[in-house]
This record gives structure tokens, sequence and C-alpha cells, in this order.
């Protein structure tokens, strides 16, 4: 009985998280919001340092990943709300 409220708890709300996913998500706080701290730090990085240095023209070379990371972050939304860390 414990398990499964815990289980309830600790499951995140796959809306909110695609709604910080859409309006945040080259800060990448819908991995925070899901547990993922490491790579919710590398796409904020990724995301400043990338915006911050367009027009050097090489910031290009961190955004074009990251909206790539973040297409695939699309998809997997729902199993890291289901299973959170």
């Amino acid at each position: 009985m414990e398990v499964e409220s815990r289980n309830a708890y600790a499951a995140r709300s796959i809306a909110l998280c695609y709604v910080l996913w859409f309006f945040l998500g080259q800060l990448g706080i819908h991995r925070f919001y899901t547990g993922r701290v490491g790579s919710g730090i590398v796409q904020l990085l990724l995301g400043l340092i990338g915006w911050a240095t367009t027009w050097l023209i090489v910031g290009w070379l961190l955004v074009i990943p990251l909206w790539i990371w973040l297409f695939i972050d699309l998809f997997l939304i729902p199993g890291m709300c289901r299973n959170p860390r």
C-alpha cells in the first residue's frame, strides 16, 4: 500500500511537463521537473551559451543540437513523467 502511494506521489503531470517543454524547453526546465537534473543543466548551458553566442555564428553549433534534443524529448516526456528519478 505504501509503495503505491509513493509511486502516485512520484509521478509527474504529463500536461505540465509539456507546458514546461513548450515555453521553457530551451532552458531544460522540463528535465528539472522530471528529476533529470544533470541533463537539465546540460540543456540549460546549451541554451544560454548558444543563444548568447549566435551573433558569432558559433552559437548555432550549440542551439541546433539542442533543438534536435528537444524534438526527441517531445516523445520521451510521457516516460520521464511516469518514471521520475
